[in-house]
């Protein structure tokens, strides 16, 4: 099947169990690969038999920047959920979310989750 990769959108946002990620907030990282169909989009050199990537991205912004969950679980899953929903010929969608200042004390690249939905 074939791809669309949308790695490494940073987005700022107040999701986490504890009270002072719901005040504060913090960056999240989130990668996002949808499965479709491209090869209509590439013999015809048509968006309109593929995804616009930047109204995805501004989607997942919005997502992300607006609205609020205590498990980045629900946060992934919400994104996978609206994708599917706003675009049909997205067939599955892989999410990968990212927080690198989650409230662990360690030493850590990133605590994050990673979930696949399909139609």
């Amino acid at each position: 099947m074939d791809k669309i990769l949308m790695k490494g959108m940073q987005f700022y946002g107040y999701h986490g169990v504890l009270q002072e990620e719901q005040i504060l907030g913090q960056p999240f990282i989130i990668d996002i690969e949808l499965y479709l169909p491209l090869s209509g989009a590439g013999i015809n050199d048509s968006i309109d038999q593929t995804v616009h990537y930047g109204m995805v991205y501004e989607d997942v912004k919005a997502i992300v920047e607006t609205r609020r969950f205590d498990l980045i679980e629900a946060l992934a899953e919400t994104i996978a959920t609206e994708v599917l929903l706003n675009y049909p010929i997205v067939e599955e969608i892989k999410v990968q979310i990212q927080k690198p200042q989650a409230p662990v004390k360690g030493i850590f690249s990133y605590m994050g989750v990673e979930i696949t939905r399909k139609r």
